[in-house]
């Protein structure tokens, strides 16, 4: 027991003490507080710095908008830094440390900010930090980055488990107050499926928190009463410690729940958090509404506190604030406060309201001054008193504490995710929710009530709504009476004029009352201006706390009404959201699906090197004894295609099927060359635009039936050409027959390349694929030996002799298997996806370091690929902009050293010979390059303005990240076989 914790009283259990650190000091609480409710308890009010500042501040809600209390909780890999101590639930052992202060929280040299600030105004960095120029990286930055921030992340790994998970209901009712209480219990008793989630670890909302009777018994066993009606239906699901934090498209939402974070030592057979994804028929807001504080001097000194969070230690933890409290109030919260407080004898030295009368009761004997404000608090670490002005003169009253209540903000955040706006009301002094349709009601103080009776009939008649609204039958239950119950009433006010110190709108970024003025007088009067002109609401809270104010005193500046500055865009996420929450099992090796081919068994008992390729894992090289790295490997690779044969999986190219009567027509104007006349039984290599005539992507077609054409696009872009065949069939042509699916993982594809391929080939096909009968590019269904169908495309990568066979993919690794039996005698190897890369540089073939997004068919030499006889196909109109046909734009060539023991890199540029490096002299870049076995020097692929007109031309090939600068003849980019003899053997 200490002086602030009362020897009776509150929701703890106090036969069950837990021991906890604060910044290395041992303390004591009870199963059943927060953190801060602990540490008030404990007397320890300063419990964080500012962020700009680093004035010392103390606990100033009991909730989720808590600005100041910001701890790190936990060691090591599970410290959690940014906690909202209001929230975090005390566990036995629980280590928490203040953050933003050094060397310690009571003495903290970063202080001395707040004398500086005069200078440190609101957009004092877009200021201060422009000139001099050369200050940025060396002085200005790091500075910047080192003050960034309140706590640290951890470096260690996270030990703990995280997952996500997928639900579904009838109904979502979001909060468990008195209005999400009896929404779900009317919902629930007409049969519909219910999840009540709520973020509090305790349910029951604001209903813990005051003292009320509700059919004659007292707030807390009314609350265990209704729980325990619904734990006891099979179609309601209790979801505590979850915070809804956005609603979605098709009324999805997301939550995250915290399931172990409240224990000591979480169990490694459960998560920490799980992520849900809640797919809801409807969904009930029945959030309550948020405190709003009072902008006057000094508002932000430790001890003072919303009057509503002062009710709530009070009443459900058994704590008080102050032993001597003041109340700054501008409606009935804070006489309710006054009212607890004084029933457990806390003395009450003050009521000081800014309206000039009320009817509010108040304790009896205490002093009332009407028509008064708060100019300034004294103290440092705790007050130890208010300046009130009574009419214009100044008197000190001596408090510990001060209860401030400035009104009540309806929490209306997830109702305005989706677009929808807030809407002022005159009447209730606040935003209220924007209509949003049926998916979601809003409930309760969410919507304005402002009683408890109020708000547990407007829950049930919510839920009656909804109930009918899918088909069901609710029946209109009682409404049990409230006894000591209150309305809401209140008279805003925005702003006390002639504060004596800083009047704090945005407590945790430090947005005082003069910040917005100059953010006004600046030009930056607008809502989302102002707040990233002076970062108000840009803090971990998102302005629940202070946007309102913000809106008020903006409107009052202007001399306009909040209506016409509105709020700021409402997005996800509601509340901080972990990264492991949204990582999920994705992490370490897990960071992200993994793709394996099928025939990836086959590659690896055949010693391949995997790579990382996208979502893919892809065999890079296959290493043999005695070779000391990987050039060794894919040169012995490349030698061997070039005079054996090789096989290589080519499985994650994109493979798409198109089907219908359309589907020519269809293809034709997707590709920049003629598709339409394909015969049946051929393959063709095409080209897709864009809009703006970049080519888009490479791929072969095969027309396999007059109605079936079979598409393969580059591994990476097989889902971009997907969404865009999509995109093109839904909403440019729909009047074409035509579908299509994407069969990529319904096939095991592998490439046979070299001149003994036909030969190896013919020992495993039953078909006749001689050259006669099966010529360069033919397309066929063929019959394997043992009666597999497969499908064979003779098209080459390589430059080679070249098959391409596709097999179900079940089948894939014992084909690729009985391929390598049938080639041992030709000396097959496998050769991977550098040996691949290796064979078309030295064949000029393009991939998608040449096609980046800025190259046209004429960059890289497939000109007569525009077919411009036809009517159309997408980048027709555009290819043929001036600037994409000037004589002088950059040309696809080849580069080989002329000192041949010189390497050149991918990334280097080029310039004339004696030319300078600069912007001006750039003369083209290094696409793709790579050491050529076959002619036994380096070699490369790279874009030289007019590029074509300079064969034989030298130029520099500079690199400035290596330092590097050499000499190399411009050449064709078909290294080998330029003639195509091979091609076609």
């Amino acid at each position: 027991m200490t002086a602030y914790r009362l020897s009776s009283g509150g929701l703890v259990n106090r036969s069950r003490p837990l021991s906890f650190k604060f910044d290395g000091r041992d303390m004591k609480g009870m199963e059943g507080d927060t953190l801060a409710a602990a540490l008030l308890a404990n007397d320890q009010l300063l419990v964080g710095r500012s962020f700009k500042y680093h004035r010392p501040r103390g606990i100033l809600t009991a909730g989720s908008a808590e600005p100041n209390a910001l701890v790190t909780i936990g060691r090591d890999g599970r410290a959690e830094p940014n906690t909202r101590a209001t929230v975090a639930e005390l566990y036995q052992g629980m280590t928490a440390v203040s953050q933003n202060r050094w060397p310690s929280l009571k003495y903290d040299i970063a202080s001395i900010n707040g004398l500086l600030s005069p200078f440190l105004g609101a957009g004092f960095y877009y200021k201060t930090f422009m000139w001099p120029a050369a200050f940025w990286e060396k002085v200005y930055e790091p500075l910047i980055r080192r003050a960034a921030g309140l706590g640290k992340a951890a470096m260690q790994a996270d030990p703990d488990r995280y997952e996500k998970a997928w639900a579904h209901c009838d109904l979502l009712v979001i909060g468990s107050g008195p209005a999400g209480l009896m929404a779900a219990l009317t919902a629930a008793r007409a049969g519909l499926r219910i999840i009540l989630a709520d973020e509090g670890f305790r349910l029951g909302g604001s209903l813990l928190s005051e003292r009320l009777s509700i059919g004659s018994v007292s707030t807390d066993i009314f609350v265990h009463a209704a729980l325990d009606e619904l734990q006891s239906f099979e179609n309601v699901t209790l979801m505590p410690r979850t915070t809804v934090f956005g609603w979605y498209d098709d009324n999805v939402f997301g939550a995250v729940e915290k399931v172990q974070k409240h224990v000591p030592t979480p169990s490694p057979d459960l998560p920490v958090e799980r992520l849900w994804r809640i797919a809801a028929k409807r969904a009930i807001l029945a959030t309550g509404a948020e405190e709003r504080p009072l902008v006057f001097g000094g508002n932000d000194r430790p001890g003072v506190m919303m009057a509503g969070a002062m009710r709530s230690y009070l009443n459900r933890y058994g704590v008080v604030a102050g032993q001597k409290v003041a109340v700054f109030t501008n409606g009935g919260s804070g006489y309710r406060t006054a009212l607890d407080l004084a029933a457990e004898g806390v003395e009450i030295s003050v009521i000081i309201d800014t309206r000039s009368a009320s009817s509010d009761p108040a304790p009896q004997g205490i002093r009332i001054i009407h028509g008064g404000t708060v100019q300034a608090t004294k103290g440092r670490y705790r007050i130890s008193g208010v300046i009130a002005d009574r009419g214009g003169l100044d008197e000190l009253i001596a408090c510990d504490a001060l209860a401030m209540s400035g009104g009540w903000s309806p929490i209306i955040h997830l109702a305005c995710q989706r677009g929808a706006k807030p809407v002022w009301s005159d009447e209730k002094q606040a935003f209220l929710a924007p209509t949003v349709g049926g998916e979601m009601e809003i409930a309760g103080s969410a919507a304005g009530i402002d009683s408890v009776s109020g708000c547990l009939a407007d829950g049930a008649a919510k839920a009656r709504r909804v109930v009918e609204s899918l088909g069901r039958r609710a029946h209109e239950a009682e409404m049990p009476e409230v006894e000591g119950d209150y309305e809401q009433s209140f008279a805003a006010i925005w702003h006390v004029p002639g504060a004596k110190d800083k009047a704090f709108v945005d407590f945790q970024n430090d947005v005082h009352a003069k910040d917005l003025g100059l953010a006004l007088r600046e030009g930056f009067g607008h809502a989302e201006h102002a707040k990233r002109y002076t970062t108000s609401g840009m803090a971990t809270d998102q302005g629940k706390l202070g946007n309102v104010n913000a809106a008020g005193l903006i409107a009052g500046m202007r001399g306009v009404s909040p209506a016409a500055v509105g709020t700021t865009t409402f997005r996800p996420f509601y509340t901080p959201v972990s990264f492991g929450a949204l990582a999920g099992t994705a992490r370490d090796k897990r960071a992200q699906p993994v793709r394996e081919s099928p025939l990836h068994g086959w590659a690896k008992k055949n010693g391949a090197i995997f790579v990382e390729a996208g979502l893919w894992y892809r065999s890079a090289w296959f290493a043999r004894p005695g070779e000391r790295d990987w050039r060794d490997s894919v040169d012995r690779e490349v030698l061997n295609v070039r005079n054996n044969v090789g096989l290589c999986d080519v499985s994650t190219l994109g493979k798409i099927e198109v089907f219908g009567k359309d589907a020519a027509e269809f293809l034709n104007r997707l590709y920049s060359n003629a598709v339409l006349k394909l015969p049946i039984g051929k393959a063709r290599y095409g080209l897709m635009l864009r809009e703006d005539g970049m080519v888009f992507d490479d791929g072969t077609t095969s027309r396999l039936s007059p109605n079936h054409f079979f598409l393969t696009t580059t591994t990476a872009m097989a889902g971009e050409v997907m969404a865009h065949m999509e995109f093109c069939a839904q909403t440019l042509w729909p009047q074409l027959d035509v579908c299509f699916v994407s069969s990529s993982d319904q096939w095991a594809q592998m490439a046979i390349a070299g001149p003994k391929a036909r030969e190896v080939l013919e020992q495993i096909v039953e078909d006749d694929i001689s050259d006669a009968f099966f010529p360069f590019l033919a397309a066929a269904e063929v019959m394997l030996k043992g009666g597999l169908k497969a499908r064979l495309f003779r098209i080459s990568f390589s430059g080679e002799l070249a098959y391409e066979l596709a097999v179900p993919a079940g089948y894939g690794e014992a084909v690729a298997d009985a391929i390598m039996a049938a080639g041992k005698a030709h000396g097959i190897c496998a050769y991977g996806v550098e040996a691949l890369n290796v064979l078309r540089i030295e064949k000029g073939h393009v991939t998608h370091n040449e096609l980046d997004g800025r190259a046209t068919p004429d960059d890289v030499g497939l000109g007569r690929m525009m077919a411009t006889q036809k009517p159309d196909f997408i980048g027709k109109r555009l290819s043929t902009r001036f600037g994409l046909t000037a004589a002088d734009r950059v040309q696809l060539v080849g580069l080989k050293p002329v000192d041949a023991t010189k390497e050149i890199r991918a990334g280097a540029h080029l310039l004339k010979e004696g030319a300078k490096p600069s912007t001006a002299n750039d003369q083209g870049h290094v696409s793709s390059a790579c050491f050529s076995p076959v002619l036994g020097h380096f070699i490369a692929l790279a874009f030289l303005k007019s590029g074509r007109e300079r064969i034989g031309e030298h130029v520099i090939v500079w690199d400035g990240l290596r330092g590097e600068e050499m000499i190399a003849e411009v050449c064709n980019p078909v290294f080998v076989d330029p003639a195509n003899k091979k091609l076609l053997g």
